[in-house]
């Protein structure tokens, strides 16, 4: 019987970034917007404060765009403070590389395995999904959802007993599965 699990996002993660004001690098984004409108073209920002000193950076997500052109529900969100939308845009590549910032999913995840009846067996068949693109090491998520320890993990790898058609080492942000023999 194939087991699923699901990693799960339980907030917006840390974005990476150097404040101006005291140096520290890590921001909090809160899901807030700012939109401003220069005639027919608008502006957008997702805003993140500083964890140490609590200053406000712009994290810009559109620039100059005709009003036109843009989706007015992604507008409506916008003006909305949609949290969801907030995640979106932070996983989006175009949105980091423009604003220089990487993720931090520390903390900001769980994994969901459905129960603990699949730990007595002696073959267990997993199909991990990811709700969001958080990279994690799958030796991680299999420690924790087997409730075994990373090293016994690693070492059931070695042996053999723990096998996958993705590469177990590094991180992971994709759907993968997994075999279990004990």
């Amino acid at each position: 019987m194939l087991n699923r699990w699901v990693v799960m996002p339980t907030c917006l993660p840390t974005v990476l970034r150097r404040c101006h004001s005291c140096g520290s690098d890590r921001f909090r984004a809160h899901g807030k917007f700012r939109v401003n409108a220069h005639h027919k073209l608008l502006d957008a920002w997702l805003l993140a404060l500083c964890a140490a000193c609590g200053e406000t950076t712009k994290l810009t997500v559109l620039e100059r765009v005709h009003v036109r052109s843009l989706r007015p529900e992604l507008l409506e969100r916008m003006h909305g403070n949609d949290l969801g939308l907030a995640a979106e845009l932070l996983q989006d590549p175009v949105v980091r590389r423009r604003n220089r910032i990487a993720l931090d999913w520390e903390r900001a995840w769980r994994l969901d395995t459905g129960g603990s009846d699949h730990l007595d067996r002696e073959v267990i068949d997993v199909a991990v999904r990811f709700a969001a693109r958080i990279p994690v090491r799958p030796v991680r998520l299999i420690a924790e959802g087997c409730g075994l320890a990373r090293a016994e993990a690693e070492r059931l790898i070695v042996e053999g007993k723990l096998v996958s058609a993705v590469r177990l080492t590094g991180k992971l942000s994709d759907d993968f599965t997994f075999t279990l023999k004990r």
